[in-house]
């Protein structure tokens, strides 16, 4: 479990990695074979992320600083013009950082390395929790679809 589904991206070295430390754990200890990042509608923290100015991503916040993981993310959602409200950029931000993750998931060797051999697969799903619906995300289309 993690803030606004936000997965780190590999980075050696350090001692306090409790996200990294347990997918290395799940991967090579459980040898698990798939990794769901889940991220769900009205999103508490993407909203935050959205609202907080820039400046308050500082080392001292744990909380803005966790989510300065979504940066870029967050960054690109901004410059859209086709997203009229904040409802809109808030949804755009949310599957987003679903993307990032997956992403940020592929730069851990021993991940790569199993996706590789076919021992590890990676999923995205976003839950709306008021349309009770469950979608998945095709990385072919780069786009969230029903799970069926």
């Amino acid at each position: 479990m993690s803030l606004a589904s936000l997965v780190p991206p590999f980075k050696a070295g350090g001692i306090c990695h409790s996200t990294s430390a347990a997918l290395q754990f799940a991967v090579c200890g459980l040898e698990v074979e798939h990794i769901i990042v889940l991220g769900h509608a009205r999103c508490g923290e993407v909203k935050a992320l959205l609202e907080t100015p820039q400046e308050a991503f500082t080392d001292e916040n744990f909380i803005t600083s966790w989510m300065s993981i979504a940066e870029t993310t967050r960054k690109q959602v901004l410059a859209r013009t086709d997203l009229p409200t904040f409802e809109a950029l808030a949804h755009a931000c949310e599957l987003g950082t679903i993307e990032a993750s997956l992403t940020n998931l592929q730069t851990f060797p021993w991940i790569s390395e199993a996706m590789k051999h076919g021992k590890l697969q990676l999923h995205g799903w976003y839950y709306d929790l008021e349309a009770g619906n469950l979608l998945r995300f095709d990385s072919a289309k780069k786009t969230f679809r029903p799970l069926s």
